[in-house]
């Protein structure tokens, strides 16, 4: 049978389009790293096949709203979360955790 595109559009919306609570939840564990190590434990720790551009866009969205820091290492941008990014993950989990208590009910 195949999966109904609600499903589908379900997946998506909260995989590669809220990609940003991933990238935290990895740089939590694994501060600092380089996009592409980024990239790498997206696809290893939730099997999520994002484009390498889908995830520069993503941190670049990060650092301009203050969720990442980036410091050059000689060619290398190492990305980390700040307190803003921490907070905004801890309140993001909240949110979807309030939105499953809605849904089991």
């Amino acid at each position: 049978m195949d999966e109904p595109r609600a499903l589908a559009r379900l997946r998506k919306k909260l995989t590669v389009e809220n990609l940003w609570l991933y990238i935290i939840k990895i740089l939590r564990e694994n501060k600092p790293l380089k996009a592409y190590d980024i990239k790498v434990h997206l696809r290893e720790k939730f099997g999520i096949n994002a484009p390498a551009v889908t995830v520069y866009t993503v941190l670049y969205r990060m650092r301009r709203d203050g969720l990442v820091e980036v410091k050059r290492e000689g060619d290398n941008a190492l990305y980390t979360p700040t307190d803003r990014g921490l907070e905004a993950f801890k309140q993001g989990l909240v949110f979807i955790e309030e939105v499953l208590a809605k849904l089991k009910i």
